[in-house]
């Protein structure tokens, strides 16, 4: 499924009521933040380098060009951002081609608010490329939009994604919950004025005002997701 993003802004819809839910991909859906990390030792390897174990949160839910400078500085190694992140995409794209496991309690979400005709939009840090490949297993049908890191001027932890997210499906951001797992993904919510509920992958993550913070997608259905909206008010 592809997308053409629109213009950043959305207009301004009264009440209170859930208007759309925004999902992360990588960590919040399907279990692919480890698989990055393999990918980027592996492509490092290749390059005469080690990475250290604990960079590993420095690189974890950020834009590629964020995380891929991120190494390269990290390391030294001779190669250009460019050409890094070709290898990257495609040492990823090889890895979910051989194995994709969904989070627990993604696929239930999914169906449920598909079935309940909740807009629904993926957004994500990953490129058009790769999300393409992932929604071949998501199903495609389950989302009205998909916004890809390489698809707007400034991807995570700017608003950009989430704001084009609401203005694609015709809502204020305000009336959105967004589904992230990462501190950079849940930064890019919270300043597009979002409602949050965070699934800790990698990293714990704080409650905070506007914030719900969980273990599990299983713990998440429609019905926590629109209850998110009255505590909002």
């Amino acid at each position: 499924m592809t997308s053409t993003v629109p213009a950043l802004g959305t207009r301004t819809a009264q009440g209170s009521a859930l208007q759309a839910v925004l999902l992360d991909m990588d960590g919040t859906l399907v279990d692919t933040e480890g698989f990055w990390w393999d990918v980027e030792t592996e492509v490092f390897a290749g390059l005469g380098h080690t990475l250290d174990e604990s960079w590993r949160h420095v690189v974890v839910g950020g834009p590629m060009t964020r995380s891929a400078g991120f190494l390269i500085e990290a390391t030294g190694a001779d190669i250009t951002l460019a050409e890094l992140t070709v290898l990257l995409n495609d040492g990823f794209e090889k890895r979910i081609g051989q194995e994709l496991p969904l989070m627990p309690g993604a696929r239930r979400l999914l169906a449920e608010l598909h079935t309940h005709e909740m807009p629904t939009a993926l957004v994500t840090a990953s490129h058009r490329r790769i999300v393409d490949r992932v929604l071949d297993v998501l199903g495609a049908h389950h989302f009205a939009l998909t916004v890809g890191g390489d698809e707007v001027p400034r991807t995570k932890p700017f608003p950009d994604p989430y704001l084009a997210a609401a203005a694609g499906l015709g809502v204020d951001p305000a009336r959105c919950a967004v589904v992230e797992d990462t501190a950079t993904g849940v930064a890019a919510a919270e300043a597009a004025g979002c409602q949050v509920v965070a699934v800790p992958s990698v990293a714990p993550i704080a409650p905070a005002r506007r914030r719900a913070v969980v273990t599990s997608l299983e713990e998440v259905d429609l019905a926590f997701l629109r209850g998110l909206m009255t505590g909002a008010r």
